[in-house]
């Protein structure tokens, strides 16, 4: 199992996502006669899980059944454990799509937090790319360092406990892509920008305050950086459902012998009402492009 490839069979060590319902799910390691409890029973990962595919329906003890699942990017997005504030897949795609990442690119984060941008980043710049991730806080950039091993990805990425705005990202005109995620992202552009190759590329800058958005913008004019722009995303989720419209009854057609229809009419249709409440504001997004030197 790797989050930067897909597997058919679930072997020991591997990591999976039990699927209890929409609203609850869990990860768990896969260890030769160990048990996970739930909620419809106990999942013994000895008979239950090794050996079995991935996907696969798997009755626990109490009659209940899970669905087994595959990780992925996204479902660690939902179910990681929180050492920091995360982003979420919204924004992410959003990052990944504007950083103008491929497999074989070579990007450079700041910081790590719980890992969750970081795991999309290496599936999309996987298999020959390689990603520089830098955490200010010792504890949480072992256990990133950690987490990335389990999940068979530490071949793509370097995990560097350092201050990035004294210390950079400890390379030096390699990179095709730099994202920033802060308090005081102005203090790392000159790091961000030797860190990017000669030919130029793209930088990503998350902010939860517009203060910290202006003076970003100020710093990326004042070192050169190009078509720098600032956006938001906000997530509504529509509710598709079937109404039934009555159909209005005119009468017959003049000249017609037809006889009124007295019955009431209705024809089903399907559609879609907004949110009566929605998530608010997350942060903004503030992109901005490298000229070739």
């Amino acid at each position: 199992m790797s989050f930067a490839e897909y597997s058919e069979i679930i072997q020991e060590g591997d990591v999976v996502i039990i699927f209890l319902g929409h609203e609850s799910m869990m990860p768990i390691k896969v260890q030769s006669g160990a048990q996970t409890q739930t909620r419809y029973g106990a999942i013994r990962h000895s008979s239950d899980l090794i050996g079995q595919r991935f996907g696969s329906k798997v009755t626990c003890s109490k009659g209940g059944w899970v669905y087994v699942l595959h990780p992925t990017p996204e479902l660690w997005t939902v179910n990681l454990p929180h050492r920091t504030q995360i982003l979420y897949t919204t924004d992410i795609a959003n990052i990944t799509l504007m950083l103008e990442l491929k497999p074989g690119s070579v990007v450079c984060e700041s910081g790590t937090g719980s890992g969750s941008l970081s795991h999309s980043i290496i599936r999309t710049i996987a298999p020959t790319g390689h990603l520089h991730t830098v955490e200010f806080h010792a504890q949480r950039a072992e256990k990133a360092m950690q987490e990335f091993k389990e999940h068979k990805v530490s071949h793509l990425v370097t995990v560097r406990n350092q201050d990035v705005c004294k210390d950079g990202f400890g390379i030096t005109g390699i990179a095709d892509a730099v994202f920033l995620d802060i308090p005081s992202p102005w203090e790392a552009i000159t790091h961000a920008k030797s860190a990017m190759k000669r030919k130029g590329g793209r930088l990503c800058s998350f902010s939860p305050c517009i203060e910290q958005v202006q003076r970003t913008c100020e710093a990326l004019l004042d070192h050169g950086f190009e078509e720098i722009c600032t956006l938001e995303v906000l997530l509504r989720v529509h509710d598709v459902r079937a109404i039934n419209l009555s159909l209005p009854d005119f009468g017959p057609e003049e000249g017609s012998a037809d006889t009124p229809n007295t019955g009431n009419t209705s024809v089903i249709c399907r559609t879609a009402t907004p949110p009566r409440e929605m998530a608010g504001h997350t942060g903004y997004l503030t992109f901005a492009t490298k000229p070739r030197d």
